[in-house]
């Protein structure tokens, strides 16, 4: 009967990794599906962008207007900084 027990205690034991080993499976399967389906709709929007012309023309005048935009809130914020140092410096 003694011999029992530890053959018990090593199922239980292989039980549980086995359970941990299907979890951890499991979860590896879910990443690699959200992986497959970014990389689907990636591939998707490069053949949209190579069949559309017009749509690469959008974005490059879309990523243009933001850059000059971003160019000119940071020569505001610049303008911000510079003027409260100057009535700082005034109050002092």
């Amino acid at each position: 009967m003694a011999e029992s027990e530890p053959q018990e205690g090593n199922y239980d034991n292989m039980v549980k990794m086995v359970e941990d080993l299907n979890r951890d499976l499991e979860k590896l399967l879910e990443e690699m599906e959200k992986l497959t389906v970014q990389a689907i709709w990636m591939a998707y929007d490069m053949v949209v962008i190579h069949t559309n012309p017009d749509l690469a023309n959008s974005m490059r005048r879309l990523e243009d207007a933001f850059l000059s935009c971003k160019e000119e809130v940071e020569k505001k914020w610049q303008d911000v900084l510079s003027e409260s140092k100057g009535e700082e410096e005034k109050k002092e």
